[in-house]
């Protein structure tokens, strides 16, 4: 038993000495760059469309990639949609999963929606291997939908 003890402190020496153990960092610390030219858009629906209660949302990408969650990769992300948003969230952490900040990490490129009657918002955003928007953030111009 005594023999672990010096083994013990000798391994986290090792692991806190090389830096291999180190504290998580900030969701914040972990904004990934962006290109200058990169865009994200809705395909479909366009602005002032109206729809039935049950529709497809059809996502588009330029200057960057896609890549699932928990995949980091240089240049590429994952769609965030917004619905209803009242203010965008902070741009600086890991976007929360809720009914308006919808996530696709499987690197989805579109999904079928189902909203209520009356006028919604939809907006695309970005977001890196662990849901925090890039820098500059990578969003889209929001649309204006009527659902009858």
């Amino acid at each position: 038993m005594k023999l672990w003890i010096p083994f013990i402190s000798f391994v986290w020496a090792l692991l806190f000495g090389f830096g291999l153990a180190t504290p998580p960092m900030s969701a914040n610390e972990l904004g990934s760059p962006a290109p200058d030219d990169a865009q994200v858009y809705i395909i479909s629906p366009t602005e002032g469309d109206t729809l039935p209660e049950t529709f497809k949302v059809k996502f588009g990408l330029s200057g960057m990639g896609i890549a699932p969650a928990g995949i980091d990769k240089q240049h590429t992300g994952h769609h965030h949609l917004l619905v209803d948003l009242a203010e965008l969230p902070d741009l600086t952490k890991s976007l929360p999963a809720t009914e308006q900040i919808r996530h696709f990490g499987g690197g989805q490129t579109e999904t079928t929606l189902t909203l209520p009657p009356g006028k919604h918002k939809l907006q695309l955003l970005l977001g890196n291997y662990v849901h925090v928007p890039h820098d500059p953030p990578i969003i889209s111009d929001p649309i204006t939908v009527t659902v009858h």
